[in-house]
């Protein structure tokens, strides 16, 4: 991840980033020193320094004029994630003082609306690839109790949704990636997948890792399916390489029979069609 991305997911603006930047390199100065250092315009710096005051990224030092501190890295980097863990917290409280209100209002709507959903409908819901179907194989990770069932190329998307991940691993989940044998990948793609199994063992020795020696028709990742059909959730993404992701759609399910039918599929993949790892004895 570049210096840049981390100001991004820190959430500053450009000026804020050019000051933050400017002060680690300077140390404590004033704000006419860091206007004319940085190239900010002096009627914005003030205002630039206190928003960054505010989250915490640099102390200001009372005085004739005042000077700005900035925190070492690592404090930059603590702070912002507390202050997110607050707001986060923040939100739960409000949208709980409103939850009484909100369903009294509109479960009676929701009811009267009779929604009629065919079986099919029922059976599957379709989000875009991309962040909303990130979103969904996240949210799977977090709700899942017991195992979770990974059906992939090569895993590419792992730094996508590798909190979700560590997450589950940290729960002591029971989690399985099934990909596809690199003698079926081109040699970039094979490379890929070899270094991303290489992290994976490395990060996540929990992981068990297979690899199915014939196509896998489809990806996607399963949670929590039982023989008695009553649980589970998955989302599924058919292999179609010719069409681009932004046209695509991943299908979810919840329903219980089908989750284990999927699963009932891994399995007889994961213990009579795969390998492990080329090179190891199994």
């Amino acid at each position: 991840m570049s210096e840049t991305d981390v100001f991004e997911r820190l959430g500053l603006t450009e000026y804020e980033r050019i000051a933050l930047t400017e002060l680690l390199s300077l140390g404590r100065t004033t704000a006419p020193n860091l206007a004319e250092a940085a190239g900010i315009p002096k009627a914005r710096v003030y205002g630039v320094l206190d928003s960054l005051a505010d989250r915490g990224f640099v102390k200001v030092i009372p005085g004739r004029p005042k000077q700005y501190l900035p925190r070492s890295p690592e404090e930059i980097l603590d702070r912002a994630e507390e202050n997110q863990r607050q707001a986060y917290e923040q939100f739960v409280r409000d949208v709980e003082a409103e939850r009484e209100s909100f369903l009294e209002e509109f479960g009676p709507r929701f009811e009267r609306a009779g929604q009629e959903v065919t079986a099919a409908e029922e059976l599957f819901y379709v989000v875009d690839v991309g962040e909303p179907s990130e979103t969904e194989t996240k949210r799977i990770y977090h709700e899942a109790r017991e195992r979770v069932r990974v059906l992939t190329k090569a895993f590419e998307y792992i730094e996508t949704v590798e909190p979700a991940v560590a997450d589950a691993v940290d729960r002591g989940l029971d989690v399985r990636v099934l990909m596809l044998h690199p003698d079926n990948l081109s040699p970039p793609n094979r490379e890929r997948q070899a270094e991303l199994v290489e992290y994976i063992e490395r990060e996540y020795p929990e992981i068990g890792i297979r690899f199915s020696l014939e196509a896998l028709p489809f990806r996607g990742t399963l949670a929590d399916p039982t023989m008695e059909y009553d649980d589970g959730t998955a989302i599924l993404l058919v292999q179609a390489d010719d069409v681009p992701n932004h046209l695509r759609e991943a299908v979810i399910t919840e329903n219980g029979a089908f989750v284990a039918g999927l699963n009932r599929y891994f399995d007889l993949i994961w213990k009579h069609e795969s390998a492990g790892r080329p090179g190891d004895a199994t």
